[in-house]
Formats: structure tokens, sequence, C-alpha cells
């Protein structure tokens, strides 16, 4: 029995079937049948499309990313600077690592 290898659809078919359920002309079993796909994946796409028909519009002002706090980054950056150096010097000091990098 050989494997069957699954099928990949392109965004512009996902996007064709979604908005063929979104229209409602037909029913879920209609659509599956002629696009030959399984209806629960046509409920899973149009879904997927709804939720991400707001992005089409622009982002909205109210979800925008926290802003990031670079002086924290650098610091951080600093400290794990240091703590590196120090168990570093450590091991060399141990005999664990060599001296030259």
């Amino acid at each position: 029995m050989t494997k069957k290898s699954r099928r990949t659809h392109s965004p512009a078919f996902k996007a064709k079937v979604a908005l063929a359920a979104v229209k409602g002309d037909k029913t879920l079993a209609e659509l599956a049948q002629l696009f030959d796909v399984h209806p629960n994946q046509i409920t899973i796409w149009k879904n997927q499309l709804l939720e991400g028909a707001a992005g089409v519009f622009g982002h909205d002002k109210t979800s925008a990313e926290t802003p990031v706090d670079l002086k924290a980054l650098h610091a951080k950056i600093g400290e794990l600077a240091l703590e590196n150096d120090f168990v570093s010097g450590a091991l060399t000091k141990a005999g664990l690592l060599s001296a030259k990098r």
C-alpha cells in the first residue's frame, strides 16, 4: 500500500473557496463537491478569512505592539556579557577551557 501525499492548496485557491463560502450561494456540501475539498476545511478557511479581514484595511491602533525598552535590553546584554566573561575566566583558571578561543 502506497502512502498518499497530502494536497497543498495555493492561497489564491483558499481565498476563492472561502469567498464562495462567505457568499452563501451554495451549501458547504455543494462547495465541497465543486472544489473537491472537505467541508470542514472550507469552514476553517472561511473562519480564517473572516478573522483576517480587518487586517486588509490596516492595523488597529489599539492592538499595536508594546514599545521596546532599548535601555533595558542593552543593560541585559551588558549583564550577560559580564557573566559570560566571568564564567570563561573561571573555567580557564580551572583548566577546563583553553586560554585561546
